[in-house]
C-alpha cells in the first residue's frame, strides 16, 4: 500500500458498502479509478500523501453509485426540442412566436416546439391556423405534460402519426432528425448527464429504438474523447422493424470499454392494468376479457429465442400477471445452466403479479427491473379505486409485490422509464419501503414493501448484476472501480415522512468527482 498514491479518502460515520445490511463508520481510499482500501478505523492517516484529498463527510451516507436500468434519453430530449412554448397562453401568441422562431431555421427544417400547456389553449384552433399558414411545412409542438402534441396536416403526412398517437413508439420517425442535429444534441446530452449525476446515477441502461439512428457513433466519439460522466449500456428496442441481430453483433464488437456497451434488446408486451391493456390470467372484474389489446407473443418468442441463441439478453416489459406468466414461459425456453437462464433476461415493471410466477422467476434467474417511484405519479385514491374496479380487492393485494420477488430469490434492479420519472432514490425509498402515495396517509399494501437496505442494493448491486458488471461495480470493496454516491443524510435514520427531502451531495464516476452540491463538504 505504501507504494500506491492515494488520490481521495472519503470518511463518514455511515458507509453502506452494499455487502452488509447496515451502514458502518469508516473510510474509503481511492487511487486513480480504483478503491484500494475500505477501513473501519483511523488507519487512513497513514495513507495520506502530498496530493491526497481527504473529505470528512461526517453523518452523510456513502453508497455505491446508483444504476438506472431503464432510461430513455431520446424521449427526454423530445421535450426540449425546438422553441419553448411554456409561457405562451393563446393560439395567436403561439403563431406569432413560431413566425419569429421560423426565421432562425433553414427552409426545409420541420418546426418543432415543446412546453405547450394544454390548460392554456386547446389544440384544435391552433391546428387549423397551422394548416392555413404552413400547408407544406411540417409543424409538431409537444405538450409539457407529455400527453400529446399539436400537428399540422403536413407533419401527419410526412411522419405517419397523429396527435392521438403521439408517443415514442409512433414518433420514432423523427428521432433520426434530432439525434443527428449536433447543435441540439451536444448540449442536450451534456445536460442529461449532469441531471443524472446530480441524482447520484453513475450508470444507465438506455433504450434506443431500432439501430439508434446513428446515435451510437455520437456515444463512441464521446467515449473516445473521455467526455462521458455516465456509463451507458444501451439496448435496441425494435419499433420500425423487427429485431436486428446483425446490428447487435456490430455494436457488441464496437463497444468493449467500460463507459459504453451494447446490452441486448428490449420490447413492450402489454399495457397498464388501469387501462385494461394489462394482460391478466383471469378476466377483469365484471367482464370476460383478460386484455383489451392483441399481443403477438409468438413473434416476441421468436425474437427472444433468436437473441438468446446469439448470446444476447432480452428485457420484456410486462405489467399484468398474464403477461408476466407468458414472458416467463418464453424465458423458460432459453439456454440454461443449473436451471437458470444463461443470458441475463429481465422483466420490466411487473405492476401486478402472481406469487407462483415470482417463485418461478427466481428459480429461472430472471432479473426484475422495478419502477420503485411509480406510486409518485398519481393520487392514492385514484389508484386504489382503479385497482378495485379492474381486478378487485382480493387480487389487489398482489399489486407491486416486491417483497415476494425478493423472498423468491429474484434480483431486483431500479428503473424509472425516464422521462416518465426522474431518478430519485430517496423518493423511491418513500414509496418502495414506506408504501406511501405522494400525499402520505396509510401505506398501501405494506406487506409488499421492502427494506431500505434491499432497495439500495437494487439501485446499486442489483443494477450492476442486471448489466453483468458486478465484478467491477455495485459494492464498495477493495479492487472495485470507484463509482460512488453520497447522500446528505443517512436514509436509515431519517423518518420516512421526511426521506424525500434527502438529496445527493456528491457523485463520483471512475474515481472522479462529477457532481458536488454547493453545501457538500
Amino acid at each position: 500500500m505504501c507504494n500506491i498514491n492515494i488520490d481521495l479518502i472519503l470518511r463518514s460515520n455511515y458507509i453502506f458498502t452494499g455487502i452488509n445490511e447496515e451502514p458502518e463508520k469508516g473510510y474509503i481510499a481511492v487511487s486513480g479509478n480504483t478503491i484500494v482500501k475500505v477501513g473501519r478505523d483511523d488507519s487512513y492517516k497513514e495513507l495520506i500523501g502530498e496530493n491526497t484529498k481527504v473529505l470528512d463527510l461526517k453523518d452523510q451516507l456513502i453508497t455505491p453509485g446508483f444504476v438506472d436500468v431503464h432510461t430513455f434519453f431520446t424521449g427526454y430530449a423530445i421535450y426540449h426540442i425546438g422553441m419553448n412554448l411554456s409561457e405562451v397562453d393563446s393560439e395567436e401568441k403561439c403563431l406569432q412566436k413560431m413566425k419569429e422562431y421560423e426565421r432562425t431555421l433553414k427552409e426545409v427544417q420541420t418546426i418543432y416546439g415543446h412546453g405547450w400547456d394544454v390548460k392554456k389553449f386547446p389544440a384544435k384552433g391552433l391546428e387549423e391556423l397551422l394548416n392555413q399558414n404552413y400547408p407544406e411545412r411540417p409543424v409538431i409542438l409537444f405538450s409539457a405534460d407529455r400527453s400529446s402534441c399539436i400537428m399540422n396536416q403536413a407533419a401527419k403526412d410526412a411522419y405517419g402519426f397523429t396527435s392521438f398517437t403521439c408517443y415514442p413508439e409512433a414518433y420514432y420517425r423523427i428521432m433520426r432528425e434530432y439525434l443527428n442535429d449536433r447543435t441540439f444534441i451536444e448540449k442536450e446530452f451534456k445536460d442529461y448527464m449532469k441531471l443524472l449525476n446530480s441524482r447520484g446515477v453513475t450508470t444507465v441502461k438506455e433504450m434506443g429504438f431500432d439501430d439508434f439512428y446513428g446515435f451510437d457513433s455520437f456515444l463512441k466519439e464521446k467515449e473516445e474523447n473521455k467526455e462521458l460522466t455516465l456509463r451507458i449500456f444501451f439496448m435496441s428496442q425494435p419499433v420500425g422493424e423487427g429485431i436486428n441481430i446483425e446490428h447487435g453483433k456490430r455494436m457488441r464488437e464496437k463497444f468493449t470499454g467500460d463507459f459504453v456497451r451494447f446490452s441486448g434488446y428490449n420490447r413492450m408486451t402489454d399495457g397498464t392494468v388501469a387501462s385494461k391493456k394489462g394482460d391478466l390470467l383471469k378476466p377483469y372484474e365484471g367482464t370476460d376479457s383478460c386484455c383489451s389489446i392483441h399481443i403477438d407473443y409468438e413473434g416476441i418468442e421468436k425474437e427472444v429465442l433468436l437473441a438468446d441463441q446469439n448470446s444476447f439478453r432480452y428485457s420484456l416489459h410486462a405489467q399484468g400477471d398474464g403477461a408476466v406468466h407468458k414472458v416467463l414461459d418464453i424465458f423458460d425456453k432459453c439456454k440454461k445452466e443449473n436451471n437458470k437462464v444463461v443470458n441475463r433476461h429481465a422483466i420490466t415493471d411487473m405492476e401486478f403479479t402472481a406469487p407462483k410466477d415470482l417463485e418461478r422467476m427466481g428459480e429461472l434467474g430472471v432479473i426484475g427491473e422495478i419502477y420503485f417511484q411509480i406510486m409518485s405519479l398519481d393520487p392514492g385514491d385514484e389508484v386504489k379505486a382503479a385497482i378495485l374496479k379492474t381486478i378487485g380487492k382480493e387480487r389487489g393485494q398482489y399489486y407491486w409485490n416486491r417483497r415476494k420477488m425478493i423472498d423468491s430469490g429474484v434480483v431486483l434492479s431500479g428503473a424509472t422509464d425516464l422521462p416518465l420519472m426522474i431518478t430519485d432514490i430517496p423518493e423511491s425509498i418513500y414509496h418502495g419501503c414506506g408504501g406511501y402515495f405522494p400525499e402520505g396517509g396509510e401505506p398501501f399494501n405494506k406487506h409488499n414493501t421492502i427494506t431500505i437496505a434491499e432497495i439500495l442494493k437494487a439501485w446499486t448491486l442489483g443494477g450492476q448484476k442486471n448489466l453483468e458488471m458486478e465484478v467491477k461495480y455495485g459494492t464498495l470493496e477493495e479492487g472495485k472501480i470507484a463509482d460512488i454516491t453520497v447522500l446528505d443524510h443517512n436514509v436509515f435514520q431519517v423518518p420516512m415522512e421526511q426521506v424525500r427531502d434527502v438529496k445527493v451531495s456528491m457523485t463520483i464516476v471512475d474515481g472522479r468527482i462529477v457532481y458536488e452540491k454547493e453545501s457538500a463538504n
